[in-house]
């Protein structure tokens, strides 16, 4: 399955468009990873486990997205796009959206 953020596969033909497919995953903060996010804050650095977790949420909702494209029978996905939104005080959503497609 090929995966591009792009309107086309260069050397690629799309015989059919099957259609929008999305994924999303919503993840919470916990309160230790909040509070070790505000000391490196202070002290500098990069929050990781802040960052493992928008990775994590960002895969799972890739995956979905391919699952979905799968079952409506794609060879691609094509201009994949990924949103980032905050959800009440402590939540996180990534959503993957994209077109399905068949390749010629």
């Amino acid at each position: 399955m090929l995966i591009v953020t792009t309107d086309g596969i260069e050397g690629k033909k799309v015989a059919e468009y099957l259609g929008i497919v999305s994924g999303d995953c919503i993840v919470g903060a916990n309160v230790f990873r909040d509070v070790f996010a505000r000391v490196r804050d202070v002290v500098g650095g990069r929050a990781g486990g802040y960052e493992a977790a928008l990775r994590g949420a960002k895969e799972h909702a890739i995956e979905d997205m391919i699952a979905e494209a799968e079952a409506a029978g794609a060879d691609a996905v094509v201009a994949v796009d990924l949103d980032y939104e905050v959800v009440g005080d402590s939540m996180l959503m990534v959503s993957a959206n994209g077109t399905a497609v068949k390749l010629g």
